[in-house]
């Protein structure tokens, strides 16, 4: 059976930390017993076609495609919704596609020339030959009717621009029936709430233009609505279709678009949804999306190297700024990365399954997800304060507060983000944690003089809900600098005078060396002698000839700049006979 049960927390923040020993990075997040768990299943497959969950009976099916040679057998492996393997269902010919009917009572199952009927409850199959696939297809079930692409090509090796065809079953009447909807390259079918299904074309050569389109299933009949090219003269790039999925509520469309990341569409038309999903992160190639059962999630899977997450689960609602769940899936207890249309959700969205598989894509994995069902109220108490209290351009500031939390304690620190506001407009100090007693330190350096707004923001997680954001104000001022000069107390009219002097400046370092002003008073008045330049470590000298008897004061002044505050010193010598 092979699986792992992980049944901790697996709740996130914005940065990631590895969980030690078991080679799966997620993002930091608290502990709760309503924190996400997870099992991990190897699966007994070296490549993959197809997932499919049974809601109705904690059933998930995952297809060995074995597309290698068209008499090449197939495998489906069956589990529960622990993650406990129950069966295999092998089959004479390799296994393209998987689709349940309503109740989850029939398991439908691609072959090469064959659409297979299993009895979910005896996996007892019976078939219904069809139209030749050499190429792999995709399963449908959706108004009551199965529908199924059927691709052919002579060699394999054209399959990604083989003629596809679109054909159905209608399990009533143990009728099969063509279309004639067709396009190139290895269609997919994705159904949906309301008697919806979507039919997408991955790119490839012969559609330079791939499509997307909408059919409304419901009364036996197919009905086009709507559609839309993704051309590649709009500047945005074609569409490069990995996944596509419903929102619970039918009214979204979400394509994982491995060029663009995740794009929320919306049905009626699919013109771009007017608030989207947060782009993935750097170095992520969407991979896969799905739309929990219930409204409350969207998954996205995808592939990316090292610590960068794979997975995220997150708020399906755009606008809510909860930070996701995330996974990095590294190592031989994981995968690497999540596969193509390797994801799907219970229909309660309870949980969530994810296919996951190496680099070398002979590997695969069965992740058995559940995000919490709980969330805890988040806030910050009290003001801020800063330290020191004289904020300076370019030295250290530190901004503090506190985060209360209810709910369990985390077993990991929370985090909050910090911006600042100043003439420049808003800087990204990014993220600060949270210690245990709920208090926290933003360190900035400003480097604009003037007031410099620091606002805090808590996020949320899945387990925690957003909290109010607080602010405060800071005057920053120039950056001090002084001047330290070293002179002989008395001196002979005639040997002259030799000041030596160190110039400091703090804050950010002078684009030029500084150029100091000298003056000298005497009893026979004040004069301006030769200005004096620092030399790189901050030092310098005056040399004077006295030109009266007496005491002889010299004055050394810098203007200042507009990051440093001006200085002045001044030195004393008595000069004599």
């Amino acid at each position: 059976m092979n699986t792992a049960h992980r049944p901790g927390r697996l709740a996130a923040t914005l940065l990631a930390a590895a969980l030690a020993g078991a080679g799966l990075t997620v993002a930091a997040a608290p502990a709760a017993h309503a924190a996400a768990s997870e099992a991990v299943a190897k699966l007994p497959i070296a490549s993959y076609s197809a997932l499919a969950v049974d809601s109705a009976h904690q059933r998930v099916y995952v297809a060995d495609s074995n597309l290698g040679s068209q008499y090449n057998p197939g495998l489906i492996a069956v589990y529960d919704f622990q993650g406990k393997q129950i069966t295999t269902i092998s089959t004479t010919r390799h296994v393209s596609g998987l689709a349940l009917n309503a109740d989850g009572s029939t398991l439908y199952v691609g072959g090469r020339d064959v659409i297979w009927r299993y009895d979910t409850s005896t996996y007892t199959p019976s078939g219904n030959y069809v139209s030749t696939d050499t190429c792999g297809r995709s399963l449908a079930f959706s108004g009551g009717a199965l529908y199924y692409t059927s691709p052919y090509s002579e060699y394999i090796a054209q399959c990604d621009t083989a003629l596809t065809y679109l054909d159905s079953y209608a399990p009533v009447t143990n009728i099969t029936t063509r279309t004639n909807w067709q396009d190139h390259g290895t269609l997919q079918l994705e159904a949906g709430p309301g008697d919806r299904m979507l039919m997408g074309q991955p790119l490839n050569s012969s559609a330079a233009d791939p499509f997307l389109t909408v059919y409304d299933t419901g009364g036996g009949n197919l009905v086009r609505h709507a559609a839309r090219r993704f051309a590649d003269t709009d500047g945005k790039g074609a569409l490069n279709l990995k996944d596509m999925a419903f929102s619970a509520d039918g009214s979204k469309v979400a394509v994982a678009d491995a060029n663009a990341g995740t794009l929320l569409l919306n049905t009626t038309d699919l013109s771009d949804a007017a608030d989207g999903y947060q782009t993935l992160p750097a170095g992520a190639s969407a991979s896969a999306v799905a739309f929990g059962g219930d409204g409350k999630y969207l998954a996205r899977g995808a592939s990316a190297d090292g610590s960068t997450p794979d997975l995220l689960v997150q708020p399906a609602d755009p606008a809510d700024s909860t930070a996701p769940l995330e996974f990095a899936f590294e190592g031989s207890l994981d995968g690497d990365r999540v596969a193509p249309r390797g994801l799907e959700w219970a229909a309660d969205g309870s949980r969530l399954f994810a296919v996951t598989t190496n680099a070398a894509g002979n590997q695969y994995w069965l992740h058995v997800i559940q995000p919490p069902a709980v969330q805890y109220d988040a806030r910050f108490t009290g003001a801020l304060t800063h330290s020191p209290a004289q904020a300076v351009v370019g030295e250290a500031l530190a901004v503090r507060g506190k985060l209360e939390q209810d709910g369990p304690a985390p077993a990991e620190p929370l985090k909050v983000r910090a911006t600042r506001t100043d003439a420049d407009g808003t800087h990204d100090l990014g993220t600060s944690t949270v210690k245990g007693d709920g208090t926290f330190s933003v360190l900035d350096e400003p480097d604009l003089v003037g007031d410099a707004t620091y606002r805090i923001s808590f996020l949320g997680d899945l387990t925690h809900r957003p909290a109010e954001d607080v602010t405060t104000t800071v005057s920053v001022g120039k950056a001090p600098t002084s001047i330290a000069l070293t002179a002989p107390e008395e001196v002979p009219i005639d040997s002259g005078v030799k000041i030596a002097g160190t110039f400091t400046a703090q804050g950010k370092a002078l684009p030029e060396r500084a150029v100091l002003a000298v003056e000298r008073s005497d009893r026979l008045g004040t004069g301006t002698l030769s200005s004096v330049t620092v030399a790189a470590d901050g030092t310098f000298t005056i040399n004077d000839i006295p030109r009266t008897r007496r005491k002889v004061t010299y004055t050394v002044s810098w203007p200042g700049d507009d990051l440093h505050g001006a200085s002045t010193a001044s030195a004393t010598v008595l000069v004599t006979r």
